[in-house]
């Protein structure tokens, strides 16, 4: 049961979603898992029925989607672009772009990597630069826009900001990474600052919420480590410092919270740790570096079981299956190599980083691929997003929308 509050409470942040939609990062409960049913378990050798694609900018911000409507957010030249498409034929319905300097000092992509968030009536986006805006979901019109890494003096970091924030009781919450300001809680109507907690540099994480032992709670992982407080009132009630030795590091998986227990992840030989949540304080279940070390992609639960990718993606990570309740590993698949998952009814929909989209059972007595197709090009970070039975998803030059219902 507190399994099941957790997952209608995340759905209803979403102000006007519908069934079906996919309003934000990692899907309507946040956890990458979707509701659809009735998918095809098998393919046409060449992939699922191309409903339409269009040519994008660079980024790695996933698509998200509400009723009738696409939010893109990519970039062009020395722009960063917000679009909104017709989620069914792609067409533009509106569109708000505003320049940006960023520049990747590792020669990355320069686009986005925040996905952006659908509540209600607004769109809230995140760009590299920490430029945050809330636009009308009708219009484009802008409500309000902060520019977060100068009002709080936050370094740049590595790559940027990726950091997708998360919408709680009016709250939109961040991991700036700000000076006297590691997480900031603003006004969703106007964008201006209700508290600010902690000290922590920002990471690559995205935060969630959830119910703990009766309380609302967010959870992050920064740059420093963990953190779970109070929503409503940025009241830090539990820290640990949990990251890698190594300073050149990121921190980028999110937390998977079932329950009361509270499963971490990041590479560079940290491994993994499953917290509880005890009515003082948390208790340490299991940690390791064996079992799964996520990357960035975040770990799929279902039944007991984990599905994620173990290892750094410059050495082509690998898939697996490990046991919520001791990390003890079920599976691999060698040399997957990193990227995207949905779970939808019994399956697993991947979308690997090379472009390939793939179906598995979502199964603990061994990996089971049933469908491959090569659907985009390689660099495939951002996200994808099922909504309605058709798979949106993208690489830096082209968004496809994919069929894949029976």
């Amino acid at each position: 049961m507190r399994c099941l509050l957790f997952h209608v409470t995340a759905f209803f942040l979403v102000g006007s979603a519908q069934a079906g939609d996919w309003p934000q990062f990692l899907g309507p409960a946040r956890n990458g898992v979707s509701t659809e049913t009735g998918l095809a378990s098998s393919w046409p050798k060449n992939g699922p029925q191309v409903i339409w694609q269009r040519d994008v900018g660079h980024g790695w911000s996933g698509p998200v989607v509400a009723g009738d409507r696409l939010i893109l957010f990519h970039r062009k030249g020395d722009d960063e672009i917000v679009e909104c498409l017709d989620a069914a034929n792609g067409k533009e319905l509106w569109k708000f772009d505003y320049p940006t300097g960023y520049i990747d000092d590792f020669g990355f992509d320069p686009g986005p990597r925040a996905t952006p968030l659908v509540a209600g009536k607004h769109v809230y986006t995140l760009g590299a630069e920490g430029r945050m805006h809330c636009l009308e979901l009708a219009t484009g019109k802008k409500v309000w826009e902060r520019a977060l890494r100068d009002d709080y003096q936050a370094a740049k970091g590595f790559f940027g900001v990726a950091t997708s924030p998360v919408l709680e009781g009016g709250l939109l919450l961040v991991n700036v990474g700000g000076k006297d300001a590691g997480i900031v809680a603003l006004n969703e109507e106007t964008g201006k600052e209700v508290w600010k907690a902690t000290k922590d540099a920002g990471s690559y994480s995205s935060p969630v919420v959830a119910t703990l032992t009766g309380n609302r709670r967010a959870l992050f992982l920064t740059r420093e480590g963990i953190v779970v407080l109070n929503p409503a009132n940025g009241k830090v009630e539990f820290t640990k410092r949990w990251r890698s030795r190594n300073e050149a590091s990121v921190n980028a998986a999110t937390p998977v919270v079932v329950g009361n227990e509270a499963f971490f992840s990041a590479s560079y030989d940290t491994g993994a740790i499953l917290l509880t949540a005890r009515s003082q304080g948390f208790e340490e279940l299991w940690g390791n570096d064996e079992s799964l070390s996520s990357h960035y992609g975040t770990p799929i639960f279902k039944d007991g079981y984990l599905y994620g990718f173990h290892g750094r993606q410059e050495r082509k990570a690998s898939l697996r299956c490990i046991e919520w309740k001791t990390g003890k590993v079920q599976w691999t698949k060698e040399r997957f190599g990193c990227g995207s998952t949905i779970l939808a009814d019994k399956w697993l929909v991947i979308l690997s980083e090379d472009g390939d989209l793939v179906l598995a059972e979502a199964t603990s007595k061994g990996y089971a691929e049933l469908a491959r197709a090569s659907v985009l090009g390689p660099a495939c970070r951002a996200q994808i997003a099922l909504a309605n039975g058709r798979l949106y998803a993208r690489d830096t030059r082209k968004l496809v929308c994919l069929e894949l219902k029976k």
